[in-house]
């Protein structure tokens, strides 16, 4: 996806992980049903932070902090590598 877009090899894997990060996170919060407010306190960043992760704003937040929030949030994350 991303390297369609033009995004060297290895921009493009730590895009398309961030992007996989944060509609799983978007998913979570949905499944129960958390207000923002509520995933604030669950995952321990402010509230205008989650309105950032709910909106898509990507850019807002790093593959690290993504994964932190991951874990806050007790996902298991697992990395796998392909040939």
């Amino acid at each position: 996806m991303f390297l369609d877009l033009g995004f060297p090899p290895e921009e493009a894997a730590i895009l398309a992980m961030r992007a996989d990060l944060m509609a799983r996170l978007r998913l979570l919060i949905e499944e129960h049903g958390w207000t923002q407010t509520e995933a604030a306190e669950r995952l321990r960043i402010g509230q205008s932070r989650v309105s950032d992760l709910v909106r898509g704003k990507w850019d807002k937040f790093s593959l690290d902090m993504l994964i932190t929030l991951a874990t806050r949030a007790g996902l298991k994350l697992e990395l796998k590598l392909a040939a």
